[in-house]
């Protein structure tokens, strides 16, 4: 009986790999044919039964063959769609924009465009990475709202735009946050102000001015001597600026210690510059230092090099 049951299924397994080999057979075959209308209307039903791979296999072969015939629009749409339905957004964002640019008259060509610029969304990376693709992005959302100001995507695309952008503000944060992180005092000055230009309305404003401040206080304290009033100076007109704009911040009372601590720094800059004077030692001694004590080896001898955020 067993031996019966074993026969049974053995048998049965070889008829299921029969059958597979079959169908793979079958559609190989098709692939191979000249029967052009056979394959447009299988690869539709592979697209329709959610079969994106194999319907793209098909598709890849079609798509010359039917260029400049009545069905050659739908068959680029179907096309454009299953590379998006495989997540080759960049294959997909190239197909949109061709059908848009090929068919400008077509009831689908601002769907198309809109999916083009969509498809560069979906490959924008985290806030981490290299931001290429959120740029173009922007800029080809933007676009489709300039060239269908009354479609009903307008809305979808505005939202997605703000999400990218939010996106690049918490990469300036982030690489401004950075600078101070590794102790490029002068750069972190410089990229929070940079920050806080392209991006007013962020709601990291508060904290980056505050920062800004502790920058500017470190880059002071870390300077030459001769170097300190300056910039020590610069923090108390932006200590001075915060304490009006935010009277109730938590970072109050840091930034009145920087205020003091710099008022300090004066005095003490002063001091030794006076000294200097009449010390030649002590003159020597100061000539020798770099415009920053301590300072990225990158920076030294840029003191007043700009840093790009």
């Amino acid at each position: 009986m067993f031996k019966k049951q074993q026969s049974l299924l053995g048998g049965l397994l070889i008829v299921l790999i029969l059958a597979f080999g079959s169908c793979k057979s079958k559609f190989e075959k098709l692939k191979a044919s000249n029967d052009n209308a056979k394959k447009y209307r299988e690869a539709i039903r592979l697209y329709n039964k959610r079969d994106y791979s194999k319907a793209l296999e098909l598709f890849d072969g079609l798509v010359q063959r039917y260029r400049g015939q009545e069905q050659a629009e739908d068959l680029y749409y179907y096309y454009a769609y299953t590379n998006y339905k495989l997540k080759d957004y960049t294959s997909a964002r190239y197909h949109f924009q061709t059908f848009a640019d090929t068919y400008p008259s077509s009831s689908r060509a601002e769907e198309c465009r809109f999916m083009s610029a969509y498809c560069y969304y979906l490959d924008s990376p985290i806030f981490s990475l290299d931001q290429e693709n959120t740029q173009k992005a922007i800029e080809k959302l933007q676009l489709f709202i300039n060239l269908y100001p009354k479609s009903e995507r307008v809305a979808e695309a505005s939202k997605l735009i703000q999400t990218l952008r939010d996106k690049l503000e918490e990469k300036s944060y982030a690489n401004s946050k950075l600078y101070l992180t590794i102790g490029d005092y002068q750069a972190a000055v410089i990229s929070f102000g940079n920050s806080l230009r392209d991006y007013p309305d962020t709601k990291y404003a508060e904290e980056m001015e505050f920062l800004t401040i502790e920058a500017q206080y470190l880059y002071a304290k870390a300077s030459r001597e001769d170097f300190q009033e300056e910039r020590y100076t610069q923090v108390i007109v932006d200590a001075d600026q915060f304490t009006d704009k935010h009277a109730k911040s938590p970072y109050t009372e840091q930034v009145a210690n920087y205020k003091k601590e710099s008022d300090r720094g004066i005095a003490r800059a002063k001091t030794i510059l006076a000294e200097a004077l009449t010390d030649s030692r002590i003159a020597r001694k100061l000539a020798k230092k770099d415009t920053v004590k301590s300072q990225p080896p990158s920076e030294k001898g840029n003191d007043n090099q700009k840093i790009p955020n």
